[in-house]
């Protein structure tokens, strides 16, 4: 299975113009949640250790997280998720370093989301695994892991080929609107790849299109019988593309993930090479590769060092030349790690194409932000409302409240529940699973929802 196909990542790098990069080990450690001062001192004197970031800045944040992780679920709900993440953190009376790693970095790492816009609900959770878990406690395995191969190869294509053994049949065809007939939907109007229109009726519909699409499906009728569903259209999306640069030499940057702290397009690369055992990146192209630098775009909006202007209005070439730009004013300046000689070729995200007319590209793939008070925009994967109609998407409603496929896998699993007890099947449910919390502090939180309940804040935040 895909499980399978994951390797660990052993380090995590944060790279800095003009000074020296963090780089941070993954893995094991002791438990920093034994008690509330155990945890703000812990993960306080790790931050300071790590970073170039002052005792007081990181004891601060330490105990931000503390506040989270100590919240109960109304709490959490109820207050955190309308709070953008920077004044949560209230970056703006801190430090540059920590407004750099601990506002804009932090949300930057997890999603394409700036940090005043970024929900601290979303953030938080995300918060509590990343950096108050790292020690392979609740999870199965080590925190940080990539494909051993390239996409297709390791996941894409043995999934299509075991659907086809079970007797599934692929039809390219583009999704035209939905036909209502009473409570259910009786067909998808559909135009095939030939251009031929027609009626697809089915006894159930499952709708695994992104939110930016489905959303364009939902007429006057749907949202009669499902209203909750209108607040998909106020649900925001942002840009986070990636560009792969095919290089003659391994590069020797990290054994794992680099965030470049300081790139005006907040960006963040991994060395493929060392990961990929199972299709080498030695056997690609003519034979002169040996390695493959990935990385992610998070920024289209802010101006480059290079030309100027935002990623959005970059020639491809141009985006080519200005993250490299980029990558190499964090990585050189303290000896060259990344050098021109060493640049075969690069391949950007063919779901970025550029508009000559408008001198800018356009983005077939954005992602969802969620944004502060996006919660109660997000729908449930079924309502009883619209009998046969299913949710699945990284916008449901998830435990995993984030734009990841472990989302959007959660909210696949919802859907086939619910479809299976509609139709009253006796056929074994999908297992769904939870975020780990520590059990330590659960007492903590316990105590936090007789607090909110009463209109008093929780009992570390102060």
């Amino acid at each position: 299975g895909v499980w399978d196909n994951l390797v660990a990542a052993s380090e995590v790098r944060f790279s800095r113009k003009g000074t020296d990069d963090t780089i941070i080990p993954m893995g094991k450690a002791g438990k920093p949640w034994s008690n509330p001062d155990t945890f703000r001192e812990t993960v306080g004197s790790a931050i300071t250790t790590s970073t170039n970031m002052g005792t007081s800045d990181a004891l601060y944040f330490a105990n931000r997280l503390l506040v989270f992780n100590t919240s109960c679920d109304a709490r959490r709900n109820g207050q955190w998720d309308g709070v953008p993440w920077r004044d949560y953190v209230g970056a703006g009376k801190r430090s540059n370093e920590f407004r750099m790693l601990l506002s804009r970095t932090l949300t930057t790492l997890l999603v394409a989301a700036k940090d005043d816009k970024a929900s601290t609900r979303t953030i938080g959770n995300m918060g509590e695994q990343f950096l108050g878990n790292p020690l392979e406690t609740g999870n199965d395995g080590p925190l940080d892991r990539l494909l051993n191969g390239a996409t297709n190869e390791a996941w894409i294509d043995p999934w299509v080929n075991r659907l086809r053994e079970l007797g599934v049949t692929f039809v390219n065809a583009e999704i035209r609107g939905l036909e209502l007939d009473g409570a259910r939907i009786s067909g998808a109007r559909v135009v095939d790849s030939s251009g031929a229109a027609q009626t697809v009726e089915a006894d159930h519909f499952v709708s695994a299109l992104p939110v930016e699409v489905a959303r364009t499906l939902w007429t006057p009728e749907i949202l009669s019988l499902r209203p909750e569903l209108a607040g998909m259209s106020q649900l925001t999306v942002d840009w986070m593309s990636g560009i792969q640069f095919f290089l003659r030499r391994r590069t020797d940057i990290a054994r794992g993930h680099v965030a470049y702290v300081d790139s005006p397009w907040s960006l963040t690369s991994i060395a493929q090479g060392q990961f990929w055992n199972r299709t080498p990146v030695t056997g690609l192209g003519d034979g002169s590769i040996q390695d493959c630098l990935s990385v992610d775009i998070s920024d289209w909006n802010t101006p480059g060092m290079l030309y100027g202007k935002p990623a959005k209005e970059c020639t491809h070439e141009e985006i080519a030349r200005e993250t490299w730009a980029q990558l190499g004013a964090h990585l050189n300046d303290r000896g060259e790690l990344l050098s021109q000689d060493d640049l075969h070729s690069w391949f950007l995200d063919t779901g970025i194409a550029w508009d000559a007319s408008q001198k800018r590209n356009t983005n077939a793939d954005p992602l969802l932000i969620n944004t502060a008070g996006s919660l109660a925009l997000r729908p449930y994967s079924h309502a009883d409302s619209l009998q046969n109609l299913y949710l699945a998407g990284d916008y449901v409603r998830t435990n995993v409240d984030l734009a990841t496929m472990e989302g959007a896998s959660e909210s696949a699993r919802a859907a086939v529940n619910k479809l299976l007890e509609v139709t009253g099947s006796d056929a074994p449910r999908c297992q769904v699973f939870t975020l780990y919390r520590a059990p330590e502090l659960e007492p903590f939180r316990q105590l936090d929802i007789a607090r909110f309940a009463a209109g008093q804040p929780n009992m570390f935040d102060v």
